[in-house]
């Protein structure tokens, strides 16, 4: 039985995109391969909700006892993981104990993103330093290095030099819920509950510069009337989220924009399915979830062509330039007005996210823990 121990801070804290991506990763792992694995979770703090109940009821939960919750996540945990017979120790979101290359523990961390060395004036200072620290030395230390795109793994040699061949792209899964249609009557409840139009475009993600939100809000200000759809805008804020609802305002147009601050995530799978098209017209990120998401809900794909999103988006994706807001507000207009294009691309796009099924996911993660540890013949023997 492999045990494998996993920095689980983001698991029971963070509600978001890496939250998401350790919570999966680790519910995946264990419904596929319960019979080879045991799985140990790391954490200076737990939270208790309905999305981390099931890992608190369902895997054994490692805390600091007492002491400096910082120091352990960055260094004492290592004696914890020798002392509780772990063999691999999978940092998922950047970061790995020090001390884990002596310790005898192999290690894997998965790094998400370099955004802050390619956009580093959206960060402090300070904390731009910090995570060069902790990035490269995750990566320098750890056996095995996972990016999530090709993109990434472009990055990481880039800025820190690392060897390609230790840097294995495993792409991320989204959540199950996606995989599933829902009912006719389940999108009109959810349209009913958040008051929503018959027909809208959607957005979801941080309302952060890079992901361009106010692209789309002044390419449905260059669009005539009669051809727009309301944009329905799902996720937090704060200064550029502002500079938006300012020209919403300025420009009159609030009728055209919704933002819809909270959205239960039981409800997402129908907002998706609801929607015209999913609009993510980012110049950077690592992966691209919410894009998948839509692919899974059978959902039209406006993005852009920067960056990892030709990965995530594939091929019959509307691709589009969020520098000039007319590239988006033609795409809307052909994808709304020509249904041939529309449905070859809901389903060449639904054939395309196949790849980023979980069964396949998690599969490569666990043929790269049992290579780690030398049990690549169970690997193919379980295949088989």
């Amino acid at each position: 039985m492999l045990k494998v121990g996993f920095d689980a801070k983001r698991v029971f804290n963070n509600y978001t995109g890496l939250g998401n991506y350790c919570r999966t990763l680790v519910e995946n792992l264990d419904e596929m391969y319960r019979d080879e694995m045991e799985l140990h979770l790391y954490t200076p703090r737990v939270q208790e909700n309905l999305r981390t109940k099931p890992f608190l009821e369902n895997y054994p939960i490692h805390l600091p006892e007492g002491g400096s919750k910082s120091y352990w996540r960055t260094k004492g945990m290592t004696n914890d993981l020798v002392e509780d017979g772990i063999d691999i120790f999978h940092g998922l979101s950047h970061e790995l104990p020090l001390g884990l290359k002596k310790s005898g523990v192999k290690s894997v961390v998965t790094i998400h993103d370099l955004i802050f060395k390619i956009y580093p004036r959206q960060y402090n200072p300070i904390d731009n330093i910090i995570y060069n620290l902790k990035f490269k030395s995750a990566c320098q230390q750890a056996d095995k290095v996972v990016a999530i795109s090709e993109n990434t793994k472009y990055d990481i040699v880039k800025y820190f030099d690392i060897a390609p061949d230790k840097i294995e792209v495993i792409y991320q899964t989204c959540d199950e819920s996606f995989y599933y249609q829902v009912s006719e009557e389940k999108i009109e409840e959810v349209k009913h509950k958040y008051s929503l139009p018959n027909e809208y475009l959607l957005y979801v993600g941080s309302v952060i510069e890079r992901k361009k939100l106010l692209s789309v809000v002044e390419a449905l200000k260059q669009m005539p009337e009669d051809q727009r759809v309301p944009l329905v805008v799902v996720g937090g804020g704060t200064s550029y989220k502002k500079k938006v609802k300012s020209f919403v305002a300025k420009h009159k147009l609030e009728k055209w924009v919704l933002f819809k601050e909270q959205i239960a995530f039981a409800d997402f799978p129908a907002l998706y399915q609801g929607a015209s098209i999913f609009i993510y017209p980012s110049v950077y990120e690592g992966f691209g979830i919410p894009i998948i998401e839509a692919l899974f809900s059978k959902t039209p794909v406006i993005t852009s062509h920067f960056s990892c999103l030709p990965e995530a988006a594939g091929p019959n994706a509307y691709f589009v330039d969020p520098n000039y807001p007319e590239t988006i507000a033609v795409g809307i207009e052909k994808i709304m007005s020509d249904h041939s294009l529309r449905e070859d691309m809901i389903l060449r796009g639904y054939q395309y996210v196949q790849r980023f099924h979980k069964e396949q996911v998690t599969r490569d993660v666990a043929q790269m823990y049992k290579r780690l540890v030398g049990y690549e013949e169970t690997v193919v023997e379980s295949l088989g």
